[in-house]
């Protein structure tokens, strides 16, 4: 199992007319925390399409515990509990300022080769980076 973490500070752009963290803005929080679990792993999503794999959602599933505010800064932890075949999931938990777990998510994604659009086996430097903890 591989777990990372990563601050969002939350902008009032990203709040509604209440103050609350609009709901849609937790799919962006979910890919900040993608991207920089894999940045944290030595690999980037650019690395990743130069080598000719997106990796498009699938699903993307939610639930708010409670709200996040304007100038919160929350810690997203992002994990993989299974090894990666051609499809990934990552799991999600939101936590505020206090600590407290506000959010939970999901989103699964799948591998896909950049130039034919078919679903693949992620490259063998990603199956590397994540083999420590994946025994």
């Amino acid at each position: 199992m591989y777990t990372s973490e990563t601050l969002i500070r939350v902008r009032y752009g990203e709040t509604d007319q209440m103050g609350y963290v609009y709901y849609g803005n937790y799919a962006m929080f979910y890919e900040v925390g993608r991207v920089e679990s894999l940045r944290q792993l030595g690999l980037t999503y650019k690395e990743l399409e130069d080598m000719g794999v997106m990796m498009p959602v699938l699903e993307n599933h939610s639930k708010f515990l409670a709200a996040a505010l304007y100038d919160d800064l929350l810690t997203v932890r992002t994990t993989i509990r299974e090894k990666p075949g051609v499809r990934i999931r990552f799991n999600y938990e939101i936590f505020n300022d206090q600590g407290k777990l506000i959010h939970q998510g999901e989103t699964h994604l799948a591998f896909v080769d950049k130039k034919t659009g078919r679903p693949c086996r992620p490259p063998e430097v990603f199956q590397q980076v994540l083999a420590p903890y994946f025994p």
